[in-house]
């Protein structure tokens, strides 16, 4: 009698109560230790909740976010093409419907964080949302000269349906409690954009920054020296990134800012000056980026 008890009351918890277990042990290998950020990128990785309403559900190379809402949710980037089923799996590992995603926005019109936009976007039907930079890219599936990385192959993957341009400073809603802030952080590429939204863990809010690649590398041929107007909006986006409302900050190469060492608590989640040290390191990597080219050397 007892045992027919306990199940009638197991079958009338709310089915939220299933996924919250489910959402606490995804069965998934965790990434190699030391790797490095040229590692893991099709390679799933064990999806997890970063902190509120914001979870991990990329590979072990390359950042893809789930901010969730009762409303509706956001992915942030689709990481490369064949990660793309991953993150969806990840997204359902986490009890989490792939249809209830309302958008998918994107740090810059690169394949290794663009390639599985056009898969989560076709299982979603979602909206996708772009700077105007990089719109044509994402619609034809290939970019242009324009791309510090052009010749690389890195602006060709798999053409996005269903792409609207979003400006800087607009703030993409889902519902009342979910909101997200375009910042044009060109540089990396042209299209480069940081988000900022707010989470909250109970009463606890914090400002989440998912702050764009700021690196300054190119293919073979570009020259960032050639073209300074190019460079100048690349500062500009890393002064942007300095003042971003930044408690925790997370970058498209998760590797690169340690944030699986962070997300386990091996090291502080929560640095009010990370964004700023991000963006100094970047202003520093330009300026070398620059003087080699003063120097004659190739990239």
């Amino acid at each position: 009698m007892q045992l027919a008890r306990t199940f009638a009351v197991l079958m009338m918890l709310p089915a939220c109560t299933v996924s919250a277990a489910k959402r606490e042990q995804p069965a998934v290998p965790h990434c190699p230790a030391h790797a490095t950020v040229m590692d893991g990128w099709d390679d799933r990785a064990p999806p997890r909740k970063l902190f509120g309403n914001t979870w991990y559900v990329g590979s072990c190379g390359l950042t893809a976010l789930l901010v969730t809402s009762p409303a509706g949710h956001v992915v942030i980037d689709g990481a490369s093409e064949a990660a793309g089923p991953l993150i969806a799996a990840n997204i359902r590992a986490l009890g989490f419907k792939p249809q209830d995603v309302k958008y998918i926005v994107n740090s810059h019109e690169h394949r290794d964080h663009a390639g599985g936009i056009a898969y989560l976007q076709r299982i979603t039907g979602a909206v996708v949302r772009v700077r105007a930079p990089a719109l044509a890219t994402f619609q034809s599936g290939h970019g242009d000269r324009s791309d510090p990385q052009f010749l690389d192959g890195s602006t060709v993957f798999p053409p996005v349906a269903n792409t609207a341009v979003v400006a800087n400073g607009e703030t993409i809603r889902v519902g009342s409690q979910l909101a997200l802030t375009a910042h044009a952080t060109p540089g990396h590429a042209a299209g480069g954009t940081s988000w900022t939204w707010r989470s909250c863990a109970g009463k606890h809010c914090l400002n989440i920054a998912y702050t764009d690649s700021s690196s300054a590398i190119s293919d073979n041929d570009f020259q960032y020296s050639a073209h300074p107007a190019y460079v100048a909006a690349f500062e500009h986006g890393l002064d942007t990134i300095a003042a971003l409302p930044c408690d925790i900050q997370i970058a498209p190469h998760p590797l690169a800012v340690n944030l699986f060492a962070r997300m386990q608590g091996r090291a502080p989640l929560i640095d009010a000056n990370a964004c700023k040290t991000y963006a100094a390191n970047g202003r520093i990597a330009l300026a070398a980026r620059l003087q080699q080219e003063q120097a004659g050397a190739k990239p």
